[in-house]
């Protein structure tokens, strides 16, 4: 042990718990960093690592004017250890930050690890220290930590379904049909950084029809159930990663105008724009792995096999892992946390991570970074801070923590949770990109004078 009383105690060793672990250590905080895994296992993680990433391997757009990239720039400004290890193991996405899987973990890993301040203790924690805490425990919350967090909170947690893409063998797709491209362009490498599997109308009708008819999963508990007229068995998902299943039910264009959609991808092949695209994006460095890009899915294995190895280019595909669901756990956050991310009736009990209802992983990382900056600031005796609403980590923790009961759902970064621009001459501007300039403009700029103020 480096320390057998430590300054402050991290529960998960997800995104969110290492970046808080490694924002309070660099802070002068002695950290412990309990991380349940490999002891017990959750279901849905493969590996020992920390911080590991279960579903995609992307991390959204990088894109400056994007939601998501403006949140990446903040990141980067204020000494992300995530950020630094994700632009550290980066792969070809186009306008995306996309990384190797187990490169990126390793590295936080070794990171983590060799700090001097940071003690990681592979253990489950079943109840909450009285001692300054962090509980970044992720959506895979053990169920005898879930029932302390459930008798301090005193209300039930919500939840949904979450669901994960398969993954293929790059030298099992068919480039005779399938071609290289990244939409308009906008890609590092000159063919394209994804591999792109056309379909005809004909085609895609064909694959609608297969997947609206294909066998699933029932949920156990929840087969009874029916929302919005889909199939029994599927319930409380998150809106931001339904199963493509339940997108075909919506209706048969559903897909083509969803993940489907084949804007800015002409295929040499026949120098058109197919009807429908399905995407592979890589998933490792050495580029011998391909996931399927929003084919999160609930399906039986072999149906899986069976309708997915009907797209063009993936008839002799080779799964090495299919998709699957599992259970995300969230808090009811707008009744029980400040926008500091203290825990209401405790200032020295923090949560972060996608447990409090952040969705995406650099929206983790940042609520794991605000967490640890202010329980070291609470511990060395300063006042936490509360990020201004027009920065987009400001804007995503205001939301998880004033939503109403309602309509709270995991929300991402985007647009829509911050103030509107009030110059005229901004409000006037009406292209996406010049507005998300503007946006961007603006959150870093008052990102630097916080960090001025506050000596960040």
């Amino acid at each position: 042990m480096k320390s057998h009383n430590p300054d402050l105690t991290v529960i998960g060793g997800g995104l969110a718990g290492c970046e808080a672990a490694w924002q309070a250590a660099q802070r002068g905080l002695k950290v412990h960093l309990y991380e349940m895994r490999p002891i017990v296992t959750t279901g849905a993680h493969t590996g020992p690592y920390l911080a590991e990433l279960v579903c995609s391997n992307s991390l959204g757009s990088n894109l400056p004017y994007r939601a998501p990239g403006i949140l990446k720039q903040e990141l980067r400004r204020l000494g992300s250890l995530l950020l630094r290890c994700a632009d550290k193991t980066a792969l070809p996405a186009g306008g995306a930050l996309a990384v190797d899987r187990e490169d990126f973990a390793s590295h936080v890993t070794r990171l983590i690890e060799g700090h001097p301040n940071i003690e990681v203790v592979r253990l489950e924690i079943p109840y909450i220290p009285a001692t300054p805490t962090i509980i970044a425990s992720g959506p895979l919350t053990s169920p005898n930590l879930s029932k302390s967090i459930q008798a301090l909170t005193g209300r039930d947690h919500l939840y949904f379904f979450d669901a994960i893409s398969p993954i293929i063998t790059c030298d099992s797709i068919n480039m005779e049909v399938a071609y290289r491209a990244s939409r308009y362009d906008r890609g590092q490498q000159e063919e394209g950084d994804y591999i792109n599997c056309p379909l005809t109308k004909d085609e895609y009708i064909s694959f609608v029809d297969d997947l609206r008819n294909a066998e699933y999963i029932k949920i156990r508990g929840f087969e009874s159930d029916m929302l919005n007229g889909v199939k029994a068995g599927y319930a409380n998902f998150f809106e931001g990663c339904l199963p493509i299943e339940i997108l075909a039910q919506r209706g048969r264009d559903a897909l083509a105008f969803g993940p489907l959609r084949p804007v800015g991808l002409i295929n040499p092949h026949t120098r058109r724009r197919p009807y429908a695209v399905v995407q592979l994006r890589q998933d490792n460095l050495a580029n011998t792995l391909y996931n399927m890009v929003g084919f999160q899915t609930n399906l039986k294995f072999p149906e899986q096999q069976r309708v997915f190895s009907k797209i063009p280019g993936l008839e002799k595909a080779d799964f090495i892992r299919y998709g699957q669901m599992h259970r995300n756990t969230f808090i009811y956050s707008p009744g029980l946390l400040k926008p500091t991310l203290q825990f209401n009736n405790r200032d020295n009990l923090f949560f972060a991570g996608q447990i409090i209802g952040v969705e995406g992983y650099v929206g983790n990382t940042a609520t794991g970074f605000v967490a640890g900056l202010n329980a070291s600031r609470l511990l060395r005796g300063y006042t936490p801070i509360i990020f201004p609403r027009t920065t987009m980590i400001g804007a995503v923790i205001h939301y998880v923590t004033h939503a109403s009961a309602a309509d709270f759902q995991p929300m991402k970064a985007n647009f829509g949770i911050m103030p509107e621009l009030v110059n005229p001459q901004e409000r006037s501007i009406r292209g996406k990109q010049q507005r998300g300039e503007m946006y961007a403009i603006r959150s870093l700029h008052d990102l630097e004078i916080l960090m001025k103020e506050k000596n960040l």
